[in-house]
């Protein structure tokens, strides 16, 4: 696994929460000078879950956005992160790094606060881990 050199992209369905999580946690431990974009096929409002979850780390991700493909520099990036599970993620047709790192869409769960909260930091985590590994 290679780090990206330019830009990285998260990409799921929504856009709501693991790509909005990956882009957060990106921006947060990247080198300075790559930049983090995130996107989705059906892209909807970022969840305030997600939001939640990462400020518990200390990351604010509350002024992010739900982007659609359209909205993403595709000739910037090289590296691509999907982030889907169970469904299906979007295909890029250009030539860059793909890697997979398939997580449950914490969105889609249900029970108490607690339990859907718990879900969305097992994927925030889980993204956390892959990045530090990504970036080194």
């Amino acid at each position: 696994m290679h780090p990206p050199k330019r830009a990285l992209l998260f990409l799921c369905v929504a856009n709501s929460a693991r790509s909005q999580m990956g882009e957060g946690l990106a921006r947060s431990l990247a080198p300075e000078g790559l930049a983090i974009y995130s996107a989705g096929s059906m892209p909807a409002a970022v969840h305030p879950y997600a939001v939640r979850v990462m400020r518990e780390l200390g990351i604010d991700i509350s002024s992010q956005f739900s982007k659609g493909l359209g909205q993403v520099p595709f000739d910037e990036i090289d590296t691509v992160v999907t982030l889907c599970a169970e469904e299906v993620c979007p295909v890029l047709p250009s030539d860059v790094q793909r890697l997979h790192w398939p997580c449950r869409d914490p969105t889609a769960g249900s029970g108490s606060d607690e339990v859907r909260l718990a879900s969305f930091r097992r994927v925030r985590d889980a993204i956390r881990a892959k990045l530090i590994e990504l970036l080194g």
